[in-house]
């Protein structure tokens, strides 16, 4: 998504409203009504939960009642006789202990369309995250092989998550942590000399169990018998190891980098655990827990149950996670002196924190057994070094994959499962992207290749799509029969038009809730609520000829539902510009 060149101002209709709470309840303060300073961290101003209480609703009185010394409902009675002034304000209602309902002019409302359009692309960016620093690491894949299914919905999580982010206001880190330091990449290596082998002439047989098969490893193997020739084709496995090793890690990244780039999906960083481990940063990480008693040398209890016949006591290095919540103590070394992964995984993350105010993990479901202790050593962190590194942890569950309610289990290209080029050549990136963003990311999801290209209101990716599609249809329908978009007449748009603008209007607030609550999810159920309501609108016209966006009799009606349809348009397409998805023209 593009970025303006100046800052936009952040004014929405919310915004100013809470401004105007804020300046009423300073009122109160000048008039003793509210003790000074008092505290408003809790003061909210959103809409109520059902929409025929009002527009908007303020739970001010409630929260400061205390402070005030006084009944929340008294309290209440002065803060909405200043609020009825306000001529924004059409009526302000208290409701149950304390609540204010407020009900806007259409006035404010008209005033908002044309706040959408003075800000464009602009429309919904926040500085609620006041610019601090968040460190989104997300995919972190073993780099063995392309990108596939298993990684794809973790992917797109984590990025749609960084962009919002960071219209939220936030400084944003994409990170990838390349896990080549363990075992699976010595078989990588073993696995690309046999290709390597091939390219040369030999003839390999069958593929020996325990080494990869697929086919994307024969061009490694082809590029390194070019560049190499014969040199390591007999040679001791202890002299190519390191080399192919390598080599087949660069080739491996370089296939998940061009995986990553179709589902348009780019990171800042690439940190590697095998650098981290030659710079010593997990025996760094040791010495300074050690020093702050997060540390120390102590025996693991025996496995529950039925002791194995090898199992020995043996005296590791322990982190204390039990003091921060988990159930054992962690051993970040193993008896032959070689960190655990959670010893490199707790450097890694104090690496992390260096750079970044916040962090935030997306990991496979598969993962949830690590939650507690990696929390644990972030919590250390934050203590020893007396300050807050807020940690959270997104998992993500697995896509099963179907074609018409089959399970797809094989691919043409690996041979055992669909890569994300396979799905992206199918169903293109935004059908991809929008559909692992229609579901809470801990939900199970089915992904069936033949329903998410259905021209159907059950697809949401279709809905949405179709909404911007709608639109862009009406106004080049209205710029051949000679109507244009206007904001001059917008005092023609009645009620049921200010409904669509009211919908339109609640994207600034999804945004910082979906920010907040790390979830950009909410943002695709947002979209699809708001086609919902524009394709509901759009189809009054089908019995109702007047109610059409163009009126050919009414010029000045017709270039006011115009102007409204290309506002409509511009919030669909802001929205989907932070979920990676394409606002398409015509469809």
């Amino acid at each position: 998504m593009s970025k303006p060149t100046e800052a936009a101002p952040l004014q929405t209709l919310h915004s100013a409203f809470a401004e105007k709470v804020g300046a009423i309840l300073n009122a109160l303060e000048m008039e003793g009504a509210l003790p000074p300073g008092s505290s408003r961290s809790n003061v909210a101003v959103e809409p109520p939960r059902d929409p025929s209480h009002g527009d908007l609703a303020t739970n001010a009185a409630m929260v400061l009642a205390k402070q005030a010394k006084t009944n929340p409902r008294d309290l209440a009675v002065k803060i909405a006789e200043k609020l009825k002034a306000d001529p924004d304000v059409e009526s302000a209602e208290i409701a149950g202990p304390g609540f204010i309902n407020m009900r806007l002019s259409d006035a404010a409302w008209r005033a908002e369309l044309l706040a959408i359009a003075t800000l464009g692309s602009d429309y919904g960016r926040s500085d609620v995250g006041d610019g601090v620093t968040v460190n989104i690491e997300y995919v972190s894949a073993n780099p063995t092989g392309p990108m596939h299914m298993g990684h794809c919905r973790g992917a797109v999580v984590g990025d749609a998550l960084a962009t919002l982010l960071e219209f939220a206001g936030n400084k944003v880190i994409r990170e990838y942590y390349v896990n080549d330091a363990g075992s699976q990449v010595d078989t990588l290596a073993r696995s690309v000399h046999l290709r390597y082998r091939e390219a040369l002439g030999d003839a390999i047989g069958a593929i020996p169990e325990g080494l990869y098969p697929g086919d994307y490893l024969v061009p490694v193997g082809e590029a390194l018998a070019k560049e190499l020739g014969e040199r390591f084709k007999d040679a001791d496995e202890e002299h190519w190891l390191p080399v192919f090793r390598a080599h087949a890690v660069d080739a491996m990244m370089d296939m998940i980098r061009a995986d990553l780039a179709l589902l348009g999906i780019k990171h800042d960083v690439f940190s590697s655990e095998a650098a981290l481990q030659i710079a010593g940063k997990p025996a760094e990480a040791e010495a300074w827990l050690r020093q702050h008693d997060l540390v120390y040398d102590g025996v693991l209890e025996a496995p529950k149950g039925k002791v194995l016949d090898d199992w020995e006591a043996v005296e590791l290095p322990l982190f204390r996670s039990t003091r921060f919540g988990d159930d054992q103590d962690r051993p970040i070394r193993k008896s032959d002196g070689n960190w655990t992964y959670f010893g490199a995984d707790l450097a890694y993350h104090m690496q992390k924190a260096e750079n970044a105010d916040a962090l935030i993990d997306i990991w496979g479901a598969d993962h949830s057994g690590t939650v507690k202790r990696i929390k644990a050593a972030v919590a250390a962190l934050a203590e020893g070094q007396h300050k807050a590194i807020p940690f959270d942890v997104k998992l993500v569950q697995m896509v099963q994959l179907m074609r018409a309610g089959d399970p797809v289990k094989m691919s043409k290209r690996s041979g055992n499962f669909i890569t994300i080029a396979d799905m992206v050549e199918e169903v293109g990136k935004d059908v991809v992207r929008f559909t692992m963003l229609s579901r809470k990311p801990e939900a199970q999801m089915e992904f069936d290749f033949a329903k998410v290209v259905e021209a159907s209101k059950d697809n949401p990716v279709f809905y949405v799509q179709y909404a911007s599609a709608r639109i862009h249809s009406t106004l080049r329908k209205g710029a051949a029969e000679g109507f244009a978009p206007s904001p001059d007449h917008i005092a023609a748009l009645g009620a049921e038009e200010l409904e669509l603008v009211k919908h339109a209007a609640q994207f600034p607030r999804v945004v910082e809730a979906a920010a907040h609550a790390r979830e950009p999810h909410r943002l695709a159920f947002y979209l699809y609520e708001l086609a919902g309501e524009f394709h509901a609108y759009w189809n009054l016209g089908n019995d109702n000829t007047l109610k059409r966006f163009i009126v050919a009799q009414d010029a000045d009606l017709s270039g006011a539902r115009l102007f409204l349809a290309s506002q409509i348009g511009q919030v669909l397409r802001n929205g989907l510009a932070l979920l990676g998805v394409e606002a398409v023209e015509e469809m």
